[in-house]
């Protein structure tokens, strides 16, 4: 980003300064990094629908499920050799070509379906390792950009576009699905990302030399990872800091997953009990379909307030430590709401409040946790803990549904206690996290060139 100077701030400064603690020469570049994720998060949003339309009208539901195990299956192949990308390339090399595949892969995709070749397995693969990679490749760029005090400031502003993004790409997939049709949502989404790398390459060009400066830093420390040439998942195992990362985000996917099924079975369970009791002119899919609309609404508009107006803020007057537990405190009260007060209003509001919370305020930490780590951990480790073991939870999410249904008969609210539990353990797991976050970042002046086993 620009290096901060003594002028008055700009008229761009001034208003982002509403919202987060926003330096003279740093508007521009946050709200080109906010463009650049805002772009990545529309081009996911316009392919979800594909993704659903390809996999239901070739699979079932249930078929949906599974496929997290096969998302798992091709990380475990990808990570390590994105990680040996990380240490043969330069960073920009890196991106254009990560990039350039995915954008391939789609107009692939495009050509496949017009030739009636059935996608819905491989697309819903693809699919779950893009929207993974591609996002954790940015923050990876944005922590790169961002030394830690920046960091710390204006990733609520980046975070913002993320969550923007969400809403754009879904409205523009509502709008056009129908008179363009399935296939060209592809294309669309190829162009899309396309757009977003040109911009992610003017944006170092921009900052080439903040960059370059901050590189100076810790350049014994890269230069000592680049030699190890470690692979993604070594990295994380290795390193108390990262493992315990891993398996933090790991349990809170597991919860999260497990949530949404809760909430779907009750959900489902109101619409038939609708039904039953005459419910004219409805449908049991109209009755589902309008509630999951105002559900996704009331989720998107308080995670843009969140993300606006208090996780700036949290993380200025509370620190980073206290910040990451934000969200299993928020979790174990949802999962208790649901145990002792099963009414679908109190579940929706509950389930609200968990993911607007987990779309803003834990998304913009939990990259934030990467600002004191090496430039091999913020790429390669990065790639292995966003994608692999956060999907590990879908996956671990599904054994215990399975397992619940169709053994132990679980009730909705005893599924919802076995989230409660799950969320001690991730509670005292991101408090462990936090802990060595503030170690690292406060034995030295540059957390960078902190040990590895930190």
């Amino acid at each position: 980003m620009a290096t901060t100077d003594t002028r008055p701030r700009s008229a761009l400064d001034r208003f982002l300064g509403i919202f987060a603690d926003v330096h003279s020469g740093e508007g521009l570049t946050a709200i080109l990094l906010a463009l650049n994720v805002f772009l990545i998060l529309t081009a996911y949003y316009i392919l979800k629908p594909v993704r659903e339309a390809l996999i239901l009208s070739e699979g079932s539901a249930e078929l949906k499920t599974y496929m997290a195990a096969g998302q798992v299956v091709a990380l475990a192949f990808i990570v390590p050799f994105y990680g040996k990308l990380v240490a043969s390339r330069p960073r920009m090399r890196l991106i254009n070509t990560v990039t350039a595949f995915f954008t391939g892969c789609l107009i692939l995709f495009y050509f496949l379906a017009k030739a009636g070749v059935p996608l819905g397995i491989p697309f819903f693969i693809w699919i779950g390792v893009f929207s993974l990679m591609i996002v954790a490749q940015f923050w990876s760029f944005a922590n790169v950009i961002y030394d830690k005090a920046e960091g710390e400031r204006l990733f609520a502003i980046v975070g913002f576009g993320a969550s923007l993004g969400a809403v754009a790409g879904s409205r523009i997939a509502d709008v056009l699905i129908e008179p363009v049709g399935i296939n060209q949502l592809l294309l669309l989404g190829a162009a899309v990302l396309g757009g977003q790398v040109l911009l992610t390459n003017y944006v170092d060009h921009r900052e080439r030399r903040h960059i370059q400066s901050h590189t100076r830093k810790v350049s014994a420390s890269k230069t000592a990872t680049k030699a190890s040439h470690s692979q993604s998942f070594k990295l994380v195992f290795k390193t108390r800091y990262l493992i315990f990362m891993a398996i933090m985000l790991m349990l809170a996917n597991w919860v999260n997953t497990t949530g949404e099924y809760i909430l779907s079975n009750i959900v489902k369970q109101h619409a038939q009990q609708l039904l039953a009791g005459g419910a004219s002119g409805l449908t049991e899919s109209q009755i589902i379909g309008d509630f999951y609309s105002k559900y996704f609404t009331y989720v998107n508009i308080l995670s843009l307030l969140i993300q606006l107006f208090l996780v700036s803020r949290i993380v200025k007057w509370f620190g980073i430590g206290w910040a990451v537990m934000v969200l299993p405190f928020i979790s174990l009260g949802a999962y208790n709401v649901i145990i002792f007060v099963p009414t679908l209003a109190a579940i929706m509001s509950a389930k609200v409040a968990e993911n607007a919370t987990d779309y803003s305020l834990n998304n913009t930490v939990r990259n934030m946790l990467f600002l004191p780590c090496t430039y091999e951990e913020k790429f390669s480790a990065k790639q292995a803990i966003d994608s692999f073991f956060v999907r590990m939870g879908d996956v671990l999410s599904a054994a215990l549904v399975f397992f619940g249904t169709n053994i132990m008969h679980l009730s909705a609210q005893q599924f919802a206690g076995v989230n409660a539990v799950l969320v001690l353990v991730w509670l005292v797991l991101a408090w462990q996290v936090g802990r060595i976050y503030v170690q690292r970042t406060g034995e030295a002046g540059i957390p960078d060139a902190l040990p590895a086993k930190a």
